[in-house]
């Protein structure tokens, strides 16, 4: 939005003389360089009040006698009548001309209607900012960091509020593209669209544990009555090369030994807790949001979770499959560890079978596995864990066809969905507000949010 600059400017000067002189009667004559921007603030917001108020209270124009209301009757004018909003200039009572007298029973104000206005409730421009906080932090700590952004204070229970009507959005749209993506017209629609995919596509998926503490009454009578539910997340992404003036002294080794270092790009995280069954619905409906469906290259990069695996050979069959290089070289120090008491015996063997593994030898790695399993529990477990996964580690052929081969990006995202977030010390939650909560935050990951900052705009217009 752009603004008149010659307009501004003398208010601005106009301000730093009121702001001066609000200095000089505290009795500060040399403010420091805070009291003088503190000063600034608090005048600004109280002019942004103002400037609200007017703006909100000139828009009517000239009343008119009678508006058609929107049940088809007719509303006829009442008078101008007051009304309360929650902005991010605090709260803000202007009054605009209003309408009534229909036989429906419905009242009206235009003014409220064209702006998206619910008189009594927090604005869409300071719903944005409020949500912000509560998918960053814990809602009470949120709140205090909101009075300080803010300059006025704002309850933990509208932190929550907002932040899971955010979580509810985007929890709608999931829901509105996972029907749309089960509709053949719209599949064909969709091809006859024909909307750019990537050339090589990614896709990642991890769940998490979330704490979920029981709300009716039957289950908080149950002495244990916390459960830990899976939360299930899922990304989509592409990659990129990092150039070398970007990389860090860990990317540059990686260089070193893989020749070339990729970073994920253009992340879309999807999550819910649900069952694996319900959570593949999601999978194909954001998979086909991307282009999953008519890339030339997909690529799955997974742990060894069975129900994972089980979700992408249903729904791209044809994908390429890669469990995850780090979760299965990770695997074999655990077994040395396990196996060899001294020191050198196990660095040699972990040695000699990292190598085997890194260059796709998976046959080689049971082969050493069961040569383990008398003295390693692991070891043996192991077996089944390589043997079912053999094409899936075949790291060498991935890396000269281009391929990355870690998962550390849906690690990340189930880090800063779960850990950052619905684990902080303490944490308990409804199953509806984690997933609620646990939504809004992938949305702000995925760069989604002013999608749902527009759809929060329009809720009280569709009310």
């Amino acid at each position: 939005m752009k603004y008149n600059i010659e307009k501004i400017n003398p208010i601005g000067r106009l301000l730093a003389e009121v702001v001066e002189e609000a200095l000089k009667t505290k009795g500060e004559k040399e403010g420091l360089i805070g009291d003088v921007e503190m000063a600034l603030r608090e005048s600004m917001l109280k002019i942004g009040n103002s400037a609200l108020q007017c703006f909100l209270e000139n828009a009517d124009g000239e009343a008119e006698a009678e508006i058609e209301c929107a049940c088809g009757g007719k509303l006829k004018y009442q008078r101008r009548r007051e009304a309360t909003i929650w902005s991010v200039f605090d709260k803000v009572v202007y009054k605009r001309a209003y309408y009534a007298g229909c036989t429906c029973g419905q009242g009206c104000a235009p003014v409220d209607r064209r702006y998206g206005i619910e008189p009594g409730k927090v604005t869409a421009g300071l719903a944005r900012l409020i949500a912000i906080s509560g998918i960053k932090e814990a809602f009470d700590a949120g709140r205090k960091c909101l009075q300080e952004y803010l300059l006025f204070e704002v309850s933990g229970n509208t932190v929550r509020a907002e932040t899971q009507k955010m979580g509810e959005l985007q929890r709608q749209a999931d829901a509105d593209l996972v029907k749309e993506m089960q509709k053949e017209a719209s599949l064909q629609k969709r091809e006859q669209s024909q909307p750019s995919a990537p050339d090589i596509l990614y896709g990642s998926l991890d769940a998490a544990k979330v704490r979920i503490e029981p709300r009716n009454e039957k289950e908080k009578a149950v002495e244990n009555r916390e459960t830990w539910r899976d939360l299930k997340v899922g990304c989509w992404f592409e990659a990129e090369i990092v150039p070398h003036r970007q990389q860090s002294v860990r990317q540059k080794d990686k260089t070193q030994r893989e020749g070339v270092v990729l970073r994920a790009k253009n992340q879309q995280y999807f999550c819910d807790i649900d069952k694996a069954e319900q959570f593949g619905k999601l999978l194909w409906a954001t998979g086909c949001a991307v282009g999953a469906d008519r890339v030339r290259i997909l690529v799955f990069i997974c742990d060894g979770a069975v129900w994972i695996w089980n979700l992408i050979a249903h729904y791209f069959p044809n994908a390429i499959q890669i469990v995850d290089w780090y979760h299965a070289a990770d695997r074999l120090e655990r077994i040395a560890e396990e196996a060899f008491a001294n020191f050198d015996e196990r660095q040699a063997w972990l040695k000699r079978v990292t190598e085997d593994l890194w260059q796709g030898k998976v046959e080689l790695v049971i082969e050493d596995c069961r040569t383990l399993a008398k003295k390693s529990n692991l070891a043996k477990q192991s077996l089944s864990y390589y043997g079912n996964n053999i094409e899936r580690m075949r790291y060498a052929q991935f890396r000269t066809s281009g391929f990355m081969i870690g998962s550390g990006i849906i690690e990340s995202g189930c880090k800063q969905i779960v850990t950052q977030r619905l684990k902080l010390p303490g944490a308990q939650w409804s199953l509806d507000g984690a997933i609620l909560i646990a939504k809004a935050r992938a949305a702000w990951m995925s760069g989604n949010w002013q999608k749902l900052v527009s759809a929060r705009s329009l809720l009280s217009l569709a009310a």
